[in-house]
Formats: C-alpha cells, structure tokens, sequence
C-alpha cells in the first residue's frame, strides 16, 4: 500500500508544478502587426492592423525623437534607430526588448540588408555608418564619412537604404556626397564613392524594384538621381532649379524623401520651400506638373492601388492632410484629422491609413476609400508609425 501512495504523492507534486508553471503565449503570425513610436516617453506601441488594436507597450528605447524602424525578413523583430545612438532590436511576440546597443552619440535613420543578415545606421556623431550583424548586433564594420574641410568632425551621414545585392547607399550632407556601400562578397564592403551631387542632400528615395537612388538638395533647387543598374554613369542632375522665379518660404521641417511616391508612371514630390507637390514622369525624371497644396508637404504618399496621393504637412498646416486624384491632380479632399499629424502609413493592400496625431495623443485609423475615420487610439506623442509588411519592400 505504501507504493502506490508514495506514487499519488509524486504525481500530485508533478501537477502542482504545472499549476505554477508560466503560460505559453498564443501562437499568432506577425504579418499584422506594427509599431507606433511614441516619443515623448521612449517607447513602443505595438499595434495589430487585423483589429485596429494596440496589444502592448514596450519601454526602454531611449531617446525616440527622429526614430525609425525597419523588420527582420520573418518579420519577428524592429529594429529601431534612435536618436541617441541607440540601436535597438525589439521582439514583436514576446513585446520585450530582446537587444540594445549604443553605437554613436547621434543617428539618423538606418537599413537592413537584403538578405536580412546586416543591419547600417547612419550617424550625425561620429559622422559615417556602421554596420552590425541583425542576429547578435555585433560590429561589423565602421565606416567613417569624410572629414570636413577644417577637420573638427566627419560629415554627417543622411538617407540610408538598402539596395538590391547585399549593398546600402547613403548620402553625406556636409560634403555633398553619395556613397555605395557593397557587401555582396563578405564583410569588408567595397565602396564607391559620388562626389559633387549637391548642396546639403538631406534625405533620399530609392524606387521600388530598386534601380534609382534619388537624393533631396536642401542647400540648392534640384535633386541627384544615381541609376544603380549604371552606376559607372555618375549622377545626373534632376528637377534643377525648380520654382525658379518664386519667393522661397520658410522651411520648419524638411521633408522625408521615404515619403516621396511613385503612382504608376508618375512621382510626386514634395518641393522643399513651396506649398506643392511636384510631378515627374519616372521614364524620363522630367517635371511634368506641380500641384499646389495647403502647406509644405513633408510625406506625399500613394495609396497602394496608386490611385491616390496624401499629403501631410509642416507647421503650422500640419493639423490638415489633403487627397490628390493620382489622375487628374486635383485636390479631391482637405481633412481635418488634429492638431500635428506627424505620420502616415498605409496597410499593404490599402485598406485602411494609420495616423499619428502627435498633439492629439491619439493614433487615427481611416477608410481611405470612403475617407472616413474608423477608429482611433490614445497614443504618447506619436511619431512614425511602421507596419512589418516592411520587411518585404526593398529601401524601407
């Protein structure tokens, strides 16, 4: 008799241990799912799009002030730049910070190769790039920019995207470069080097399949175009001396050439300096049109069927995002949606636009169809909203 009984006392110890063992979380996927920087307080919300919901916040990002975002290629894991340096790789299903490093005093944006293996971050402190692996963030390679001409520091690095073939390019916004950084035959990059492209290129796009690059000149009218299936061809020189003739107005915030949009074969640009939005044709990068619009535009954005392009703005007209007909390029909308809408991102079939109201302390979600609002949700000084469909788009 004693057998069995010790053998019922160790099956109940079994099954209270169980008891008190932590629940796995539920097996979901992550294509749904996104994050929205929130950064007056250095977190992340982490948002699902099947729902309209917010599912968690994650904190310890540090400073978030111009931060972005780009995924892993299993859409797992954000890998977020900050302002302070800090690179940081978060996990998207267990919502916690799986990684964190400070690898400069002040960056500016960054990208993940096409493979997923490397990740480069553009820094304003110490000036240049530096490339890390995406599995351990561990240092692969440090590339320092040019010095400037009384060698006090490096230029500061602006526009970081991945290219096609394993490669990043980047511009240099002190010294009026492009660099193309290439890791196709391992981890010491070979690295080409585009000088003279411009005054002060600030930000820059590449075109979906990944052929041009297109650097913004904050310190001249133009913009530098590199065609990276020719790269031997040099920079060609692009929409040069748009608005000549008109009165420059303040700029109070430069815009994001990530926000620049082709819509089939058309590109529309925000003009830094005037109220429009400009139109080339992308076989020929010719100007085409300018339409105007209510304020400066900082993200011109396509709806991914392409038929329509949003518009938000700087200040003080940044409470108003205005629609264009794609086709007509008439201004169809002028809506309302808060005070300082700072981002806009569509989900990958169009059916819904997330905002971030920054002074509003909400997130929005519209119908870009019906041009209503679904629903919205509270929100720390929201910022830059990514969805992790991201992973899948080459310069995002």
């Amino acid at each position: 008799m004693k057998r069995p009984l010790l053998s019922l006392a160790i099956a109940a110890l079994l099954l209270g241990g169980c008891a008190h063992s932590p629940q796995p979380l539920p097996l979901r996927g992550t294509g749904d799912l996104g994050v929205v920087v929130e950064r007056a307080t250095g977190t992340l919300q982490l948002i699902e799009s099947s729902t309209r919901t917010s599912l968690a916040r994650i904190d310890g990002l540090g400073d978030l002030s111009h931060a972005s975002v780009v995924f892993s290629r299993d859409q797992r894991y954000a890998y977020v730049f900050g302002r302070d340096g800090g690179l940081t790789k978060v996990d998207l299903l267990l919502q916690k910070v799986e990684q964190r490093v400070i690898q400069a005093g002040n960056s500016i944006g960054g990208a993940i190769s096409s493979d997923g293996s490397l990740i480069a971050v553009g820094n304003y402190e110490p000036g240049g790039v530096r490339v890390f692996d995406a599995q351990s963030l561990e240092l692969i390679a440090d590339i320092p920019a040019t010095p400037l001409a009384d060698g006090s520091a490096n230029s500061r690095v602006v526009g970081v995207t991945d290219v096609p073939g394993r490669r990043f390019i980047y511009s240099l916004f002190d010294t009026g470069e492009t660099w193309l950084l290439d890791f196709s035959q391992g981890n010491q990059p070979a690295t080409t080097r585009f000088e003279n492209i411009g005054k002060q290129p600030y930000d820059a796009l590449l075109t979906p399949e990944g052929r041009y690059y297109i650097a913004g000149l904050f310190g001249e009218d133009g913009m530098a175009l590199i065609d990276l299936w020719h790269p031997e061809r040099g920079v060609t020189r692009i929409l040069d001396g748009y608005g000549r003739g008109q009165q420059k107005l303040p700029v109070y915030k430069m815009p994001h050439l990530e926000g620049w949009t082709l819509a089939g074969d058309q590109a529309f640009v925000p003009a830094v300096g005037q109220h429009q939005v400009l139109v080339m044709d992308s076989s020929n990068w010719q100007q085409t049109g300018a339409i105007d619009v209510a304020g400066q535009p900082i993200f011109v954005m396509a709806r991914p069927d392409a038929r329509q392009i949003w518009v938000n703005f700087a200040h003080p007209d940044n409470h108003q995002v205005q629609v264009i007909d794609s086709e007509t390029h008439e201004v169809i909308a002028t809506l309302e949606p808060g005070p300082a809408v700072l981002h806009m991102e569509f989900t990958p079939r169009g059916d819904q636009l997330w905002l971030s109201v920054r002074d509003g302390g909400e997130i929005q979600v519209w119908d870009p169809y019906t041009l209503k609002k679904i629903t919205s949700l509270p929100a720390e000084s929201p910022s830059g909203i990514f969805f992790s469909s991201r992973a899948h788009a080459t310069g995002l």
